[in-house]
């Protein structure tokens, strides 16, 4: 194959800065395996149709075969002037079989192509990035088990509000990044549609088999507008939103675990391997890697707000405009894999100060709360113990004492229903044994959320 796909119609050659900046090879090189699949398919689809002679579709299918087989050895030079990927397979094609590569492109456009092979490539990473957000989880899990009866502050405000313990805290983190799994698998029935046969944007007057397509290539189904499938791109828009939400999920976890680590708070240690040290200052370990996915969270939003800002404006059909779509969605998929891949290593060797937890919760009044749904079970509005512990606190703060230092006469000075069994009620250990209510931070509802959830692991397959 000489010059241009589309050459034909054209009377000069293309200005070399206008190919500099129209190229897309340099980025969607990254699609050759998916373009080469793709092309087997509908190469198999066009003999089998007896659109070509199936002579000239095996002959087309053993070249593609053979260039996948360069691709993956590395012999493969791509050519920047072929444009982008589409141009440069076909180039290597008509290399090795000759003139019965030109055949290949037959009832098909660049088009549909390109989304084709963008949904190939998203439908394999998704299911690669699902599996490692399960195996986050896991490491949770782990974590939490260990720690179903170690007490900690929950915070609210970033100031202590009543004892928990690690373990539920923990389990916050696997739920919300369950509701990230389950909008990436959602998103992955809508990117599971094969778009091939559209065409430019009208479909083909050739006797194609759609349906013989996208079973070769693991598609549950095709889509039902040739207009819509080349031209939209929102299932990369949801994937990039449902990114977004995940990584903004894993920055405020290494946000805690960045604050955890400091000497004020003291509550985690980060082993060795993952943390960094100061090339001024020799007692340093510094949270790097917490530090970066924090960061790296604003390039996975940056790139939703890329993606939806590219489509906002185009009519319908196809617009070169949809070049710029790859990528964000590469950034993307790096970007999200490599995040939690290193987030997984990071927690799984930590270690979490028990001790200092506990010494944290006991500061602050944290179970004055407790103090206040004793006096509601003595028949006091909830409205009025809050006040009466209220100034209790006040007094408490003025003496320089904390809760459990108080007799019982001292607190029923402020808070005269007050019974002998408050004084075991306002213990942190009681505090949070007492707060069973399903979903609470009880030793026993911390495991009944971990049993739960080992279960919906170990039944979740993509």
């Amino acid at each position: 194959m000489k010059g241009k796909a589309w050459s034909g119609r054209f009377s000069k050659p293309t200005d070399k800065l206008v190919e500099q900046f129209t190229e897309s090879i340099s980025f969607d090189h990254r699609l050759i395996e998916e373009d080469i699949l793709g092309s087997i398919a509908h190469a198999r689809m066009l003999g089998k149709c007896g659109i070509i002679a199936q002579a000239e579709a095996d002959a087309i299918v053993d070249g593609l075969e053979s260039i996948l087989q360069d691709v993956r050895s590395g012999k493969v030079e791509l050519d920047p002037s072929a444009e982008d990927v589409h141009m440069n397979v076909e180039r290597l094609l008509f290399e090795k079989i000759g003139e019965t590569a030109g055949k290949l492109h037959t009832a098909r456009s660049r088009n549909d192509q390109i989304c084709l092979d963008i949904r190939l490539f998203l439908k394999h990473n998704l299911d690669t990035i699902i599996n490692s957000l399960s195996n986050i989880q896991g490491v949770i899990l782990d974590k939490a088990a260990e720690h179903a009866e170690s007490i900690m502050p929950g915070f609210t405000h970033l100031q202590h509000a009543q004892p928990i313990t690690l373990g539920h805290h923990l389990m916050a983190w696997f739920w919300m990044l369950e509701r990230d799994k389950a909008r990436l698998s959602d998103c992955a029935r809508r990117v599971n549609v094969c778009p091939l046969g559209s065409g430019a944007l009208a479909g083909t007057t050739l006797p194609i088999d759609r349906e013989f397509v996208a079973k070769e290539l693991g598609f549950e189904s095709i889509s039902e507008n040739s207009i819509d499938a080349v031209s939209d791109r929102d299932f990369l828009s949801e994937f990039a939103a449902g990114s977004a939400i995940l990584m903004t999920h894993l920055s405020r976890f290494a946000e805690e675990i960045i604050i955890w680590a400091t000497q004020e708070f003291g509550f985690i240690e980060l082993d060795d391997s993952v943390a960094t040290g100061s090339s001024i200052m020799p007692q340093k370990k510094n949270p790097d890697v917490a530090e970066l996915i924090r960061g790296k969270c604003a390039r996975v939003i940056a790139n939703t707000v890329n993606l939806l800002t590219v489509q906002k404006g185009l009519p319908l059909a196809y617009n070169r405009d949809l070049q710029e779509d790859k990528e964000p969605l590469f950034d993307t998929v790096d970007t999200v894999l490599g995040a939690l891949e290193v987030f997984a290593l990071m927690l799984a060797r930590c270690t979490f100060n028990v001790e200092r937890m506990r010494e944290a919760a006991a500061e602050g009044f944290a179970t004055a709360t407790d103090l206040a749904e004793h006096l509601v079970r003595q028949g006091v509005p909830f409205r009025k113990a809050h006040e009466q512990v209220g100034k209790l606190i006040a007094w408490c703060i003025e003496n320089g004492k904390s809760l459990t230092e108080l007799t019982l006469d001292e607190i029923r000075r402020f808070a005269p229903n007050a019974t002998e069994d408050v004084m075991k009620e306002i213990t942190l250990e009681s505090s949070v044994a007492r707060r069973s209510s399903y979903g609470g931070t009880s030793p026993t509802e911390v495991r009944r959320q971990i049993e739960k959830a080992r279960q919906i692991l170990a039944g979740f397959t993509r």
